[in-house]
């Protein structure tokens, strides 16, 4: 049975289309879109902030999506909006940031507060977007520190959106033997 919780009287919003793995934990102020998928072990907590994640979109295992409620620019919160075709890969920590659509997160990346990722980037495994960074669109970025490395060519820009697709259609059997 997936854990679904109810945080402060906010119920997650989930489609129905949406493949959760019973070993996941979703709580509080989330909302998540068409096709999506989420893994084993995931913990997505709207606690102080909501999380949206986008059509698509998948969050493998051991992920955790989480926001904040410090923002120096005045408001109380920042969430974490994750797009269309959204590729979080395994062991990924996400934490209030805007992640924009057809991305692909490498394995065991971090993405920290107020950065944003625009559409169609690709982060290698095992880096670090410290907070406040805006990783423009076209781009292969890797490391910790995290550095712009090269455009993507034509190929690995349609890789990103094969991986979301692949996650659908993977997601789909996983459905059809529950």
């Amino acid at each position: 049975m997936t854990d679904i919780r109810i945080y402060q009287g906010i119920t997650p919003k989930i489609d129905k289309s949406v493949f959760i793995d019973k070993s996941a934990v979703i709580i509080g102020k989330v909302t998540i879109g068409k096709n999506a998928s989420i893994w084993c072990n995931v913990v997505i907590r709207g606690d102080v902030s909501h999380i949206s994640i986008g059509e698509n979109s998948n969050i493998q295992d051991l992920t955790m999506l989480h926001v904040t409620h410090y923002n120096p620019e005045g408001s109380n919160e920042y969430p974490l909006i994750i797009g269309n075709n959204v590729t979080i890969g395994h062991n990924c920590c996400i934490h209030a940031c805007t992640i924009k659509d057809n991305v692909l997160v490498g394995m065991g990346s971090t993405i920290l507060d107020n950065s944003v990722i625009e559409k169609n980037v690709f982060i290698g495994a095992g880096s670090l977007v410290p907070p406040n960074k805006v990783l423009k669109s076209g781009y292969l970025y890797f490391g910790n520190p995290l550095k712009q490395v090269r455009l993507l060519t034509e190929a690995e820009i349609k890789h990103i959106q094969y991986s979301a697709d692949h996650y659908v259609r993977v997601m789909k059997t996983h459905k059809d033997q529950s």
